[in-house]
C-alpha cells in the first residue's frame, strides 16, 4: 500500500471516529430525557395505584373528557401484560440513567451490552407509539403524562442509537461512513423532531 493511500485512509479513520464532546452531549441529553420519563412514569404508577383503590378517583390532569388520564389509565391498553404499563418505566429508566451516568464517568459498556439495550429500547418505543395511537384513535382521549414519555422515549432513542452507530456497535457496511456523517450534519436530531413535530401536530389537532 502506497504511503498516499496510508495517509488517506488514516484520515478517513480520524474522520469516522466517535466524537467524545458529541458523545457528551448524547449522554445528557439521554439522561435528562430518562429521568423525565421516569418522573413521569412515577405519577402514572400512583396514580394506577389510586384508580385501583377508587375507580372514581379524579386527578388532577382529568381537565376533560378527551383530556383525561383516568379515562386512558381505565382502558384494558393501560395494563396490557396484566399490571401498569408505567411499572416499565420504573424497571427500565433506572437502567438506561446508568447507562448515560456511568458513560459520562468514563465507563466504556461492551458491544453486546449495548446492542442489548438498543434491542430493550426498540420494543419500548414502539410499545410507546402504540400506546399513544391507541389513545388517539381508540380510547379518545389523551393522557399528558403518556405523552410526557412518548416524548421522552423518542429523545432517548435518538440518543441510545446515535451512540452506537457513531461506536461502530450498530453497522451499515459500506453504507457507515455515509450514516456517520449524516450523524454529524444533525441529520437524526431533525428527524427526532420532526417525529415529535408530528406527534404534537395530531395532538393539537384533536384536542386543542
Amino acid at each position: 500500500m502506497s504511503e498516499q493511500a496510508i495517509e488517506v485512509d488514516a484520515a478517513e479513520d480520524e474522520d469516522f471516529r466517535p466524537s467524545a464532546s458529541r458523545h457528551r452531549g448524547t449522554y445528557i441529553e439521554m439522561l435528562i430525557s430518562s429521568l423525565i420519563s421516569l418522573s413521569a412514569s412515577l405519577v402514572l404508577s400512583v396514580e394506577a395505584w389510586l384508580l385501583a383503590k377508587d375507580p372514581d378517583a379524579i386527578f388532577s390532569c382529568d381537565v376533560s373528557s378527551k383530556i383525561s388520564c383516568g379515562r386512558v389509565a381505565s382502558s384494558w391498553q393501560a395494563t396490557l401484560l396484566g399490571f401498569p404499563n408505567a411499572f416499565l418505566g420504573l424497571i427500565f429508566e433506572p437502567i438506561v440513567i446508568t447507562i448515560a451516568i456511568a458513560a459520562l464517568g468514563g465507563v466504556k459498556f461492551p458491544r453486546w451490552f449495548m446492542i442489548s439495550a438498543q434491542c430493550l429500547y426498540t420494543i419500548a418505543i414502539a410499545f410507546a407509539y402504540w400506546l399513544f395511537l391507541q389513545a388517539y384513535f381508540v380510547i379518545g382521549a389523551l393522557c399528558p403524562w403518556c405523552l410526557t414519555v412518548t416524548v421522552a422515549t423518542t429523545l432517548v432513542f435518538a440518543s441510545i442509537t446515535r451512540v452506537n452507530i457513531l461506536d461502530g456497535n450498530i453497522r451499515f457496511g459500506r453504507f457507515q461512513p455515509s450514516v456517520v456523517r449524516g450523524l454529524r450534519l444533525g441529520v437524526d436530531t431533525g428527524i427526532a423532531v420532526l417525529v415529535i413535530a408530528i406527534i404534537a401536530a395530531m395532538v393539537v389537532y384533536r384536542y386543542v
